[in-house]
């Protein structure tokens, strides 16, 4: 089944289980990634560290905290994984609502799919590309998603979280193109 068919749960329990592949799999997480001044720790530091605070402030949700980082990236990961499962899990999540004053009130399963499991899926590139591991996107989910995001740029951009566009070549294909929007060279590797 295509990942834009899948409920919030299960399209979760994908993209993070590839995420956590990628995690058990790096071998240096000081090398650099192709976020400019990030390692593959701070790529997992990134999903760890916002996450929490934008569950908590929206909805009331505290997840239970992890291993430190700096200490056990992948552990730390894991945690907030199965943690973030568990809830996308529980049958009381998609009643429930997230509050936010930049995107207003939307159900809680859905707010983690498109902030969250998009952004894991995204972030799945870098940790793969910074530590020489498989780092193919799903392409017609890639598309769906940088489709979505286009008519949004400005209003994205503005929010500091992504950086300049950089040039794709005229058709590429989807994870290029996302990668692209997204502020990322798809052709950057470690130096």
């Amino acid at each position: 089944m295509a990942l834009s068919e899948l409920s919030p749960a299960e399209r979760h329990r994908v993209i993070a289980g590839v995420f956590t592949d990628r995690a058990r799999g790096a071998k240096d997480w000081d090398v650099p990634s192709p976020v400019a001044s990030w390692t593959a720790r701070d790529v997992v530091r990134h999903l760890v560290e916002w996450f929490p605070a934008f569950l908590a402030g929206g909805a009331g949700v505290t997840l239970p905290a992890g291993p430190p980082v700096d200490a056990d990236p992948a552990g730390a990961w894991e945690a907030q994984a199965a943690a973030v499962q568990a809830l996308l899990d529980d049958r009381s999540t998609p009643p429930r609502t997230l509050s936010n004053p930049h995107i207003g009130d939307i159900p809680l399963d859905r707010a983690i799919d498109q902030f969250y499991t998009a952004d894991v899926f995204m972030h799945t590139w870098d940790l793969a590309r910074a530590t020489g591991q498989d780092d193919r996107l799903d392409p017609a989910f890639a598309a769906l998603l940088v489709d979505g995001m286009e008519p949004m740029e400005d209003v994205m951009r503005g929010s500091g979280q992504y950086g300049p566009r950089v040039a794709v070549p005229e058709g590429s294909d989807g994870p290029t193109r996302l990668l692209g929007f997204i502020g990322r060279d798809p052709f950057w590797t470690p130096a």
